[in-house]
C-alpha cells in the first residue's frame, strides 16, 4: 500500500530524505510512524509525526531527524540529516497497522 523511495548510500555527515507514498489520504487521518531495522538487530521506532502535526523523535535521532507529511500528495516524509555509522538500516513507514516494505539506508565512508 505504501511505496518508499530515497534511500541509499550516504556518507557519514551526509543527508536523505525518505519518502513514504500512499494511494489514499490515510496520512491525513493516522499517526505516521516511521521504524528502522539494524542488521542483526530488531526494530525500533525512530520518529512519528501525529495527524494533529506533533512531531516525536528517538533519542538516537533527535535533532538529526524530522518526520514530515504532504496530504495534498499523500506523502509521508522523513528527512534524516547528520546521518551516522549507526543509522545504516532498513527503514519502513507506517500508518493504521498498514507497512511500506522497507528501504535500505547504508551510511559508510
Amino acid at each position: 500500500q505504501f511505496v518508499e523511495s530515497g534511500g541509499g548510500l550516504v556518507q557519514p555527515g551526509g543527508s536523505l530524505r525518505l519518502s513514504c507514498a500512499a494511494s489514499s489520504n490515510i496520512f491525513s487521518l493516522y499517526d505516521i510512524v516511521w521504524y528502522r531495522q539494524a542488521p542483526g538487530k530488531q526494530r525500533e521506532w525512530v520518529a512519528t509525526m501525529t495527524v494533529g502535526g506533533r512531531r516525536e523523535s528517538a533519542a538516537s535521532v533527535r535533532g538529526r531527524f524530522t518526520a514530515a507529511r504532504d496530504s495534498a500528495k499523500n506523502t509521508a516524509y522523513l528527512q534524516m540529516n547528520y546521518l551516522e555509522f549507526e543509522d545504516t538500516g532498513v527503514y519502513y513507514c507506517m500508518a493504521d497497522q498498514h507497512w511500506g516494505r522497507g528501504i535500505q539506508v547504508t551510511v559508510s565512508s
